[in-house]
C-alpha cells in the first residue's frame, strides 16, 4: 500500500463516545463523591478505596482518547474499515455501491460505539458524532458507517461510485 493510492484516512477514538464517556464520568463522580461523604462514617480504609476507585476510573477515561476504535480509509476502489485489536477489516469494493447520502445517525443523543453490528438489515460501525454515511451496494447491503469527515467522504465515494 503506497501512500499516493491513500485518498482518505480517519482515526475514531474510543474515548470520544459521548454514551461511554458520561457513563465513566457519572460513576468516577459517584465514588468521589462516596469519598467525601462516608470518610467519617467508614473506617479510613473503605473511604479511601472510594477515592482510588474514582481517580483510577478517571485515568482510564484518559486513557481512553488514545485507544483506536475504528479506522476509515479509501484505497483506490476500496473503502477499508477496520478495528481495535483483532477485529475483522471490512472491504468494500466501492464499484458495488449503488448510493451513497449523508444521513443523521440516530435520533438519540448519546449513541453505544459499534464495529460490524448487523442489525435490521443494516450494517453498522459508529463511534462518536451526529453524521453517518448510508451506503446501499449491488446485494442491497445497507452500510451506516460513522464518521466526522461525512462531508469529504462522501464526496469521495460519489466521485468513485460515478467512475
Amino acid at each position: 500500500m503506497e501512500n499516493e493510492d491513500l485518498e482518505f484516512v480517519e482515526n475514531q477514538y474510543l474515548g470520544f463516545n459521548l454514551f461511554s464517556l458520561t457513563t465513566r464520568l457519572i460513576v468516577a463522580l459517584a465514588c468521589i463523591t462516596a469519598f467525601f461523604t462516608s470518610a467519617s462514617s467508614l473506617n479510613d480504609n473503605t473511604s479511601n478505596l472510594f477515592l482510588i476507585l474514582g481517580i483510577s476510573i478517571l485515568i482510564i477515561s484518559i486513557l481512553f482518547f488514545f485507544v483506536l476504535h475504528i479506522k476509515t480509509l479509501i484505497i483506490e476502489h476500496w473503502l477499508i474499515i477496520s478495528g481495535y485489536f483483532n477485529a475483522r477489516i471490512i472491504k468494500l469494493n466501492l464499484k458495488d455501491i449503488v448510493s451513497c447520502e449523508k444521513v443523521q445517525y440516530s435520533k438519540l443523543l448519546l449513541n453505544r460505539p459499534i464495529y460490524n453490528l448487523h442489525v435490521r438489515g443494516k450494517i453498522k460501525f459508529y463511534t462518536h458524532g451526529k453524521y453517518a454515511l448510508k451506503l446501499i451496494d449491488k446485494q442491497g447491503l445497507i452500510y451506516l458507517i460513522g464518521t466526522q469527515k461525512s462531508d469529504k467522504l462522501q464526496k469521495i465515494i460519489n466521485n468513485k461510485i460515478k467512475l
